[in-house]
């Protein structure tokens, strides 16, 4: 249900940026039983129904029956927004040259060779068979499905590279009707299309393990923004730092600043660099320079990290400001980001994605490798 909350949370902002795109958003959502509750913090210039997005994205998403047991037209909605603190403001309201770090933190970013994503096998694996359950309730492929559910792949590696798929899950909300019939359709119309180049003889599939899943979505299962932090980001692989990204405006360097990582790791890669690749920002509050740069190659780098680390300096700008104004974030693009992933998305308002800075990588790894 926290994804739920996610895209509540990044819909308001979304909305605000489109009205003004110098708002400042600090927003979470909490869903219960009939129930969103929507706080946070806010300066912007614009005007916002808050009650008629957090209705509009629960009916785009599919609680639009009251037999669901919660329903986008009367479940209660309560706002309690106020204006983020002046204290920050002072330290972040600047040229994007000048602008500080809107927190103190430490920001992650990874990137792997083991898919044409640059993300790791698993969790790109689980993230598309979400997407495939959301699909075929949507086309009326399944008929029977409802719009709770949520998936896990463990893979299998051999020497650090990805072999097979060693169990699956998918957990679906459905109707009362059969398990069997459950089970039956979900491996066949969703894992089966997803994973069959990496199932074997011996991959172990569950498909609702307590065998029964009808009542879902918040009456069963309580939600908040920033819930799901490991599946926004690369399954446990790596490390996470700093903190939740739905529903923060990217002044907040939680979010901006782990696009940022993201950025550079994937361009390590991508330029053949290492295999694997780990990149660290830090920040000070009100500060515009990084306080520190860390790069892991997990020993597959052709250069030394710490070498690596130092080129990073050269081809990035990694104050925020700039970070905001060079991967063009100011748009409202950031409810789409709430599923599905941040990461490893084939779409180009997912600037931070780009392997744009491959030849210039090169060209600096040159002069020390020569």
């Amino acid at each position: 249900m926290s994804k739920i909350c996610d895209q509540i949370s990044d819909a308001i902002l979304d909305e605000l940026v489109k009205q003004d795109p110098n708002s400042r958003v600090a927003v979470e959502t909490l869903t219960t039983t009939g129930l969103i509750l929507v706080a946070g913090e806010v300066t912007t210039k614009g005007y916002i129904d808050v009650q008629g997005v957090a209705r509009k994205v629960l009916k785009e998403i599919g609680y639009d029956k009251p037999e669901y047991g919660f329903n986008y037209d009367d479940c209660s909605v309560i706002v309690s927004l106020h204006e983020q603190s002046p204290d920050i403001a002072m330290g972040v309201n600047k040229s994007p040259e000048e602008q500080g770090a809107g927190d103190q933190g430490l920001m992650m970013g990874y990137a792997t060779n083991e898919t044409s994503e640059l993300m790791p096998l698993p969790i790109m694996l689980a993230h598309k068979l979400t997407k495939k359950l959301t699909e075929v309730r949507r086309s009326g492929e399944i008929t029977w499905l409802r719009p709770d559910g949520k998936s896990q792949a463990t893979v299998e590696y051999e020497n650090g590279k990805p072999k097979r798929l060693h169990t699956v899950i998918v957990s679906a909300h459905h109707a009362d009707i059969p398990i069997e019939q459950v089970r039956s359709e979900i491996k066949e119309k969703v894992i089966l299309p997803v994973c069959k180049d990496w199932i074997d003889e011996n991959t172990i599939i569950h498909i609702n393990p307590t065998g029964k899943f009808v009542k879902g979505g918040p009456p069963a299962d309580t939600g908040l923004t920033g819930r799901k932090i490991i599946v926004d980001t690369y399954g446990g692989v790596g490390s996470h730092g700093g903190g939740a990204f739905s529903g923060k405006d990217p002044s907040k360097v939680d979010r901006s600043g782990s696009y940022m990582a993201r950025y550079i790791a994937k361009n390590i890669v991508a330029a053949g660099l290492a295999d694997r690749c780990q990149v660290q920002i830090a920040y000070a509050i009100g500060i515009a320079q990084p306080v520190s740069i860390m790069v892991n190659t997990f020993g597959t780098g052709k250069i030394p990290d710490e070498q690596l680390a130092e080129i990073l300096k050269k081809v990035f700008d990694m104050r925020p400001g700039m970070i905001i104004k060079n991967l063009n974030l100011l748009r409202p693009i950031y409810r789409k980001t709430a599923c599905y992933g941040h990461f490893g998305r084939d779409d180009p308002d997912f600037t931070w994605e780009r392997i744009d800075k491959v030849e210039e990588l090169k060209q600096h790894a040159m002069v020390i490798l020569d």
